[in-house]
């Protein structure tokens, strides 16, 4: 068993699973599961056995019936914490990693162990590979707290973290639908240090029929309201309630334009 275990939940989306599966390097030292949240069009396993090239095994899990990405990231991560992986790490199917994300990662929370979860910049492209823009984060603790009000500044799919900081922050909220990942960032915000590590080690793809643009407005009333559960009077609690206000009634083709103006 590896001391690294990587996090993919799954839902009908194959062709995506094995381009992520491709993307890790043959040198990579993890294992990965893979939780098959109630899908309809099922994975093959011997094909994703054979597209994976890492040193490590793959688990596959099966959920009954679909409850929601929240549910099975909770039940893959419930096996990481079982098994006593050191380390787990995250990525959606058709993210890809780039060059040694999780030997870079590992070695960073080696070295600064009091730091327990790590990101990356990253690097987005659209459903065809065709580059829309990059995410340049802040690197340090302080920053990546204060702005976390404004947006989350950990990209979920870049992450590496201590496993045993669900002992105490608890797994993934279930009652933030559509921000999971933010709710629990703010909750390992309030009891350890982060950061982020400025290579592009991720390239995440914006599908606009993925489930975060579906759900976009329910994931922005969900950040607003992580938001005022951590809220206290200052510059950055304010300024991001008042920006995801705004995001709220703004259509994403307007912001996908702003951000790619922006970050190009």
């Amino acid at each position: 068993m590896n001391k690294v275990v990587l996090l993919i939940p799954y839902y009908n989306n194959s062709d995506g699973l094995i381009k992520s599966l491709i993307s890790i390097h043959p040198d990579e030292e993890l294992d990965v599961i893979i939780v098959d949240d109630g899908s309809k069009n099922k994975f093959d396993e011997l094909i994703l056995q054979n597209n994976f090239k890492a040193k490590g095994t793959l688990y596959f899990e099966y959920l009954e019936q679909n409850q929601g990405i929240e549910f099975a990231l909770n039940h893959g991560l419930k096996i990481s914490a079982k098994k006593k992986y050191k380390y787990t790490a995250r990525l959606d199917c058709g993210d890809v990693c780039l060059g040694k994300r999780f030997a870079i990662q590992t070695e960073f929370l080696e070295q600064n162990p009091e730091i327990k979860i790590v990101g990356s910049n990253v690097l987005a492209v659209d459903s065809n590979d065709i580059y829309l823009y990059a995410i340049d984060l802040p690197l340090d603790d302080q920053n990546i707290k204060n702005k976390m009000y404004i947006n989350s500044m950990l990209i979920h799919p870049a992450i590496l973290f201590c496993t045993s900081i669900i002992e105490v922050t608890g797994f993934y909220p279930v009652n933030h639908k559509s921000a999971e990942d933010y709710a629990f960032f703010f909750a390992i915000s309030k009891k350890f240090k982060m950061a982020n590590i400025g290579q592009y080690l991720t390239q995440i793809e914006i599908n606009e029929n993925g489930i975060s643009i579906q759900r976009r407005r329910q994931q922005v009333k969900s950040r607003i309201q992580i938001i005022k559960e951590n809220f206290y009077v200052g510059y950055y609690p304010i300024y991001g309630l008042l920006r995801n206000y705004v995001l709220l009634f703004m259509p994403y083709s307007i912001i996908l334009s702003i951000k790619k103006r922006i970050k190009k």
